[in-house]
């Protein structure tokens, strides 16, 4: 079969933009990024490990064509330095390796930052791929159409519901989860041309431009966590994050990512300064409705027209769950919904909770302390709780049997 990757444009808008900052900002930097898989998969992934090794063959071979670069450099917010180095690029083998421990896949991404960070959304999708194929595609393919028309007839729906002060707009999130790279593209094909007056753009960058639709992506937790690690103090790193951001694109990619050290914690960072700053928020972690209360609650105390501002919700969502929301806020906030999973690995198999996260920088962990308590990752529990006292965390809640 080809390659799962036959381009470097498959993969999701934030690694360019993040890419871009960390090389004009901080090219110098070491990372280390690990796969893991937080649920309990049909069979061993161990037993991908041959599939997986020849699929990093193949993208560690894969460089960008011109009219890959072309694409890229017609986007306002990247500089033409970037596409050089881009031009240029190739990902090194030597800087990842996978085995099998047990029935554990262990995929670890070491080396430059500027050359590794990009591997982290071609491999989950490469593991998911290799995994959905071992089950029956066209059982699963004819499930994943009804569901399919189910949502584009749901969406449509909304055509007749009264009007509220802000539209709703959904977006697809689901590269790094997907049942495959063709199901994802029929995915996004149908509602860009279906439902169009709701749904505003992908996060994949091939299929944006292949299917002429908005590219959406801003930044991710690795870029909030490099900044433990990069001289700053850390009770500072949110501060310097997000001013390298705002001076790197001056107005452009302008929503924040608030759960790097929850979101209690990035208010008392996200001032005035910052708050007129960014267009607004992205949730990813905890409740998604006392988050949207917070957010408001926050722009209401700085004094902010919160009709200027736009609440992003990123969170294991599906359509309904992005409708509850919407209803709740649509007439306070604009609004955008990032669907992923439930978009495109709906297919009646239970679909695998993989990530790929930087763990360390410059040879210091990293954390992320999120607001759902499965989702924080750390490998140094010593780094951890020092964290937690820096930004005054408590301890999360022992789990009882």
């Amino acid at each position: 079969m080809p390659p799962i990757i036959s381009s470097l444009l498959d993969t999701d808008l934030y690694k360019f933009t993040m890419w871009q900052a960390m090389l004009h900002r901080h090219p110098q930097t070491q990372a280390r990024y690990e796969f893991v898989c937080r649920n309990t998969p049909e069979f061993a992934l161990s037993e991908l490990l041959p599939e997986v090794e020849r699929e990093l063959d193949a993208l560690c071979a894969l460089s960008f064509a011109q009219d890959e670069l072309d694409y890229i450099g017609s986007l306002r917010f990247i500089k033409s330095d970037f596409i050089d180095f881009l031009r240029i690029f190739r990902f090194q083998r030597a800087f990842i390796e996978a085995r099998a421990e047990g029935e554990t896949l262990q995929i670890v991404a070491h080396g430059p930052q500027v050359h590794v960070m990009g591997f982290e959304i071609y491999v989950l999708a490469i593991v998911n791929e290799l995994y959905f194929r071992r089950f029956d595609a066209a059982a699963a393919l004819q499930e994943g159409r009804v569901r399919l028309e189910q949502k584009v007839t749901q969406l449509q729906a909304l055509a007749s519901a009264a009007q509220r002060r802000h539209p709703f707009e959904m977006f697809d999130f689901g590269v790094r989860r997907r049942f495959s790279g063709a199901w994802q593209r029929e995915v996004v094909q149908r509602f860009a041309t279906e439902t169009p007056q709701w749904f505003k753009g992908t996060s994949n960058v091939l299929l944006a431009r292949d299917l002429q639709i908005v590219p959406i992506g801003t930044m991710a937790h690795e870029y909030m966590q490099s900044y433990q690690a990069l001289g700053v103090r850390l009770r500072d790193f949110q501060n310097a994050a997000l001013e390298d951001w705002v001076q790197e694109y001056r107005g452009d990619l302008g929503i924040a990512l608030t759960d790097t050290v929850g979101m209690n914690a990035f208010l008392q960072d996200f001032d005035l300064y910052f708050a007129k700053l960014f267009d607004g928020l992205r949730h990813d972690s905890g409740d998604p409705f006392a988050w949207g209360e917070k957010a408001l609650a926050h722009y209401q105390r700085l004094r902010i027209d919160t009709h200027s501002k736009r609440l992003v919700f990123s969170d294991g969502l599906n359509l309904d769950s992005a409708l509850q929301l919407y209803h709740r806020f649509a007439d306070r906030i604009q609004l955008g919904f990032g669907i992923g999973t439930r978009l495109t690995n709906d297919m009646g198999l239970t679909p695998l909770n993989i990530v790929m996260k930087l763990t360390h920088a410059n040879g210091q962990p990293v954390a992320k302390i999120s607001d759902s308590p499965g989702k924080t990752l750390c490998t140094d529990e010593t780094y951890l709780a020092y964290l937690r006292q820096v930004f005054d965390i408590p301890d999360p809640e022992p789990v009882h049997p």
